[in-house]
């Protein structure tokens, strides 16, 4: 078992692996394991340091998470966020009660002078997310940072190592959060900074080889860029007659999607293979109108596809997959105790019957890292920078049932938004952008007649790694072209609107 310098013990926060993806992006490597973990595995790994997650249980309730007892005897520094950081208190001989005020959002935190905080301001914008918090603190114990709402915002016992803060370092709306991720890991745990993305790819394209050996791998593609980056790994690791990269036109793709795909793949000079497969998906959808139903009769009718294909070929045993981590804490809890927010379709969707091993490189990593290494395999740069595509496709940004008529006014109103995002400049400017498709009917008029047609919602969020997000601040003007031209181009349209939540509490996609 290799060294990790520092590994971080699950309780079933949604935001987990944002921490080993700030320390990552410090250069400092770190694995995350759940809450339970064997003292001896941990043993194993001889991590420099420790930092215990968020989670949505209370520590005072009585089947509350612990880690095992010898984990405080380790004589190593340890961090606690959130939960972590009310285990700690508790664990030292504070108390933790349920706050009169749940705290939610951008917090200002005033800090006082320490170690963990060099190179940060008195004043920094943090993220809260809790119900609990500390009504006293251990002895030993000292406060360096409050906040408006939580008067033991960051407390410390500087002798033995302990960090403990009721806010999250690890998400983006954390200003300075990676800053303090870095100062525990190096300035407090002493950790060098030796992990790249080069140095990832080697790793796993070396996993890739010795997993599939000499079998052959079913490659599943959408030309988004999850897909793309996995099917260069593929490239780099085995010899090209070992993979079988498979395009499902499932019927639930943007205007021009399937035809932009295969261009795609002949500038990587892989083949492809298209299946068309429309009938069958729109079968398996007709009349289903559950976010959960949809996401696993997608799920499971692909794996059919390949099933399928599969046996036109000798010695396929594995399935390839573009994987994030991102799908698989929303959808089930692999590392620890954490809530299903969402069935991503090629993870909780999967059907219980499938045969194939999967191969899924990216499944640790994020967006935006994969997107680092896509450039790091060499991918064109225009590739690597196409908004997310959810597997599901269209199936997902439209409320309610599928029909071909809803299918329709997604691709056109998604089309004239996609070409006004480009002509104004604001294509690279934000995260992702889509529109959905409401199945709402309202009353407008146009030439003087009463129309009752269709409403459209554009949804537009900045993000880095798609755990939170917030909505765009698009200019009013482009907006205003978008929605002219999808009511005035669009039959069946008479009203666009535009979504203004973040994430969390609402999830970037509809469904």
């Amino acid at each position: 078992m290799k060294q990790v310098p520092i590994l971080v013990l699950d309780f079933g926060s949604q935001y987990t692996q944002l921490i080993a993806r700030k320390l990552r992006e410090s250069g400092v490597y770190c694995e995350v394991v759940p809450y339970r973990e064997n003292l001896a595995n941990i043993k194993a790994r001889k991590p420099q340091g420790i930092i215990l997650s968020g989670g949505p249980a209370s520590v005072y309730a009585e089947d509350a998470y612990k880690p095992e007892e010898g984990v405080w005897s380790l004589g190593i520094p340890i961090m606690g966020i959130c939960y972590g950081m009310q285990l700690m208190t508790q664990r030292y001989g504070g108390e933790v009660v349920a706050a009169d005020h749940h705290e939610y959002g951008k917090a200002k935190l005033s800090i006082t002078s320490s170690a963990i905080f060099a190179g940060m301001n008195t004043d920094e914008i943090v993220w809260m997310s809790h119900g609990d918090r500390a009504e006293k603190i251990p002895d030993g114990f000292e406060v360096i940072g409050t906040s408006e709402n939580s008067p033991y915002a960051a407390i410390a016992n500087v002798e033995q190592k302990l960090y403990a803060f009721q806010f999250h370092p690890e998400v983006h709306h954390t200003v300075e959060g990676t800053k303090l991720l870095k100062n525990f890991a190096k300035h407090i745990c002493g950790c060098d900074s030796t992990w790249n993305m080069g140095g990832f790819a080697k790793e796993k394209i070396a996993t890739i080889k010795a997993q599939v050996g000499d079998k052959k791998v079913l490659c599943g593609v959408s030309g988004g860029v999850d897909s793309s980056v996995v099917a260069a790994m593929l490239n780099e690791a085995l010899p090209k007659e070992q993979i079988i990269c498979v395009f499902v036109d499932q019927g639930l793709l943007r205007k021009n999607e399937a035809e932009d795909v295969q261009n795609m793949f002949k500038l990587l000079d892989m083949p492809l293979i298209t299946i068309d497969a429309k009938a069958e998906f729109m079968a398996a959808l007709e009349g289903v109108s559950d976010p959960e139903t949809k996401r696993k009769a997608i799920g499971e009718k692909f794996i059919e596809v390949f099933d399928k294909e599969a046996k036109k070929h000798t010695d396929v045993e594995f399935l390839a997959q573009g994987t994030l981590y991102t799908d698989v804490i929303e959808s089930v809890s692999v590392k620890g105790p954490s809530k299903t927010i969402k069935s991503h379709h090629n993870v909780g969707g999967l059907p219980d019957w499938m045969t194939f091993e999967l191969v899924e490189p990216l499944r640790e990593i994020f967006k935006d890292e994969v997107r680092k290494l896509g450039l790091e395999l060499g991918l064109p740069r225009d590739m690597i920078g196409r908004h997310p595509f959810p597997g599901p496709g269209l199936a997902i940004r439209t409320m309610g049932a599928v029909t071909e008529d809803g299918l329709h006014l997604i691709r056109e109103s998604d089309a004239i938004m996609q070409e006004e995002l480009r002509a104004t400049g604001y294509y690279d400017k934000v995260w992702q952008a889509f529109t959905v498709l409401l199945n709402v009917q309202s009353v407008g008029v146009m030439g003087d007649n009463r129309t009752y047609d269709n409403t459209v919602c554009i949804r537009m969020v900045e993000s880095v790694d798609g755990m939170t997000a917030t909505f765009a601040h698009v200019p009013h003007d482009v907006l205003e072209g978008m929605s002219r031209r999808i009511i005035n181009e669009i039959d069946g349209i008479n009203r666009v609107v535009y979504d203004i939540s973040s994430k969390p509490p609402a999830t970037i996609e509809w469904e």
